[in-house]
């Protein structure tokens, strides 16, 4: 079971006297919590330090946590260039990358950033495969590919991962699509749905159409994406997460949490809660907390550490039932002992 948090490289996550830098400290600090995993968004929606960049920034300041990103958008980047920066991060963290990717999404979140990169709206998951599907093929030496919409002939040599085959490549989505294409062509799963109950049947189309694909289920990561905010007092920590949607999104907390999963509460409500996403199949949490500014991210960040042997007691005993399913077996990207539904991220 793996315990991962969400970087705050965004601008709106910072206080006025904070300093971004801090970011590599609070990377080092996680770490040495416990947690897993580092994540960091990738968007345009609002100013924040690049996805990529931050993610190469950490690669020689940390030691043992895997760096995702949670998740990268490539359609904002060319994607040869992409797969060099990719197989550069993976190579200076000693192979510890994973990269969550989406195809952005309707309305203002989504479509201008495809004017912006001056590439067509239309067949953007197509793309997005296809891209994915390139990246591995140059990973694993290819001088040309040939796709349907990405067509590349004498490509020069590009820099190979440290991971064979490359850093695992999981989808960010939760449409019956997107469930589907995670089942045949992804290690892994990151959605954020508000009901436990919506993962576990999720869970279930993915297995169902790795099983179809000839993939065991062992193969794909199951992951979740959740905002948390731990707080004794139930109202004051709704009240955090509401100017947090606010100055994230534009939106209320009441209409962020009916498209994305939110958990605010005492430690031990925040612990039953991610405990009925673990008991739906959940074995990777990315945890975005929910505060806007670095002392109070911190201040978070021990909180939710202090649930992590908790979180994984739970884990180890949904786990065991789960081994007896044949074709399902327990996966980790932790390499160390140590295209959506109606919602976004950012």
């Amino acid at each position: 079971m793996d315990i991962g948090v969400l970087l705050p490289t965004g601008t709106a996550q910072w206080g006025p006297a904070d300093d971004p830098r801090e970011l590599i400290a609070f990377g080092r600090q996680a770490e040495r919590l416990g947690f897993s995993s580092l994540f960091v968004n990738d968007s345009l929606i609002s100013p924040r330090i690049e996805a990529l960049t931050m993610l190469a920034a950490l690669a020689p300041t940390t030691e043992t946590v895997t760096l995702g990103t949670a998740a990268l958008m490539p359609f904002l980047r060319r994607p040869i260039q992409a797969a060099q920066s990719l197989g550069s991060i993976d190579v200076l963290s000693g192979g510890r990358l994973t990269v969550t990717v989406g195809a952005g999404f309707p309305g203002r979140f989504g479509r201008p950033l495809y004017t912006l990169s001056e590439l067509p709206w239309e067949r953007r998951f197509a793309r997005l495969d296809e891209t994915v599907a390139l990246w591995r093929a140059l990973w694993d030496g290819a001088d040309s590919f040939h796709g349907e919409i990405l067509r590349f002939d004498d490509i020069p040599p590009t820099t190979r991962p440290s991971q064979a085959g490359g850093p695992p490549l999981w989808l960010g989505g939760a449409t019956p699509a997107a469930l589907s294409r995670t089942g045949r062509m992804y290690d892994g799963w990151l959605p954020y749905p508000p009901d436990p109950a919506d993962y576990a049947s999720g869970l279930r189309h993915v297995r169902q159409a790795a099983a179809d694909a000839g993939r065991a289920a062992g193969d794909i990561t199951p992951a979740l994406f959740v905002s948390i905010w731990m707080d004794d007092h139930t109202e004051k920590g709704r009240r955090a997460l509401d100017a947090y949607a606010r100055a994230t999104y534009g939106m209320p907390l009441n209409e962020l949490e009916r498209i994305q999963a939110v958990v605010t509460g005492s430690a031990h409500h925040v612990l039953e809660r991610l405990g009925q996403y673990v008991a739906a199949g959940v074995r990777h949490i990315v945890a975005r907390l929910g505060a806007l500014d670095l002392h109070s991210q911190r201040d978070q960040l021990e909180q939710l550490a202090d649930l992590i042997p908790a979180i994984r007691k739970t884990a180890d005993h949904a786990a065991a039932p789960e081994a007896s399913e044949p074709g399902v077996q327990r996966r980790t990207c932790l390499r160390t002992p140590g295209s959506y539904p109606r919602g976004f991220r950012a």
